[in-house]
């Protein structure tokens, strides 16, 4: 989070009164809770086994959510001398599934920090001893053996039917 355009675009946001929650793998430019800039932000750092991140983008926006997803971070090499894409998602059961990986992150128990208004973290004390990172493993691990169970009940089914028709 390091483009000034987007860091004041934030700060704007912030003192309008808008709540942002901004999770960061590394540098920030931004500070947050400083009073008259930017008390409505908050700004936490994952830091788990992997280095790489999500760049989910959501927006409250009243009754319409919006989510969007892509290779973009807020860092000026990439908004400016690269070629980055998001796109928005509009599927409500993918928007759903987006929904849990940020709220995942954000009730981490164990590899959470909490950026401070001078610029330094501190670790959020949990109880789990696993990390967001873990529990999205899990999750996925879990989606894979549903999947696989489904295909094999449709493997399985697809062979009953062919039996009986062949038996007409």
């Amino acid at each position: 989070m390091e483009d000034k355009d987007i860091v004041h675009a934030l700060y704007q946001a912030s003192q309008a009164g808008v709540k942002v929650d901004l999770i960061v793998r590394d540098t920030c430019r931004l500070r947050p809770g400083i009073q008259g800039l930017s008390e409505n932000i908050r700004v936490f750092s994952v830091i788990g086994r992997f280095l790489e991140h999500s760049r989910i983008y959501y927006f409250q926006n009243g009754d319409a959510p919006e989510y969007y997803i892509g290779s973009a971070d807020a860092m000026m090499r990439n908004l400016e001398h690269r070629v980055e894409v998001v796109a928005p998602v509009e599927d409500p059961e993918l928007q759903g599934r987006l929904r849990h990986i940020i709220d995942t992150q954000l009730s981490d128990e164990h590899s959470i920090w909490q950026m401070q208004s001078d610029g330094s973290y501190i670790r959020l004390e949990g109880k789990s001893e696993d990390g967001s990172q873990q529990a999205l493993i899990k999750d996925a691990q879990e989606r894979v053996r549903d999947a696989q169970r489904l295909k094999r009940r449709k493997a399985q089914g697809a062979r009953r039917r062919n039996i009986h028709l062949r038996s007409n």
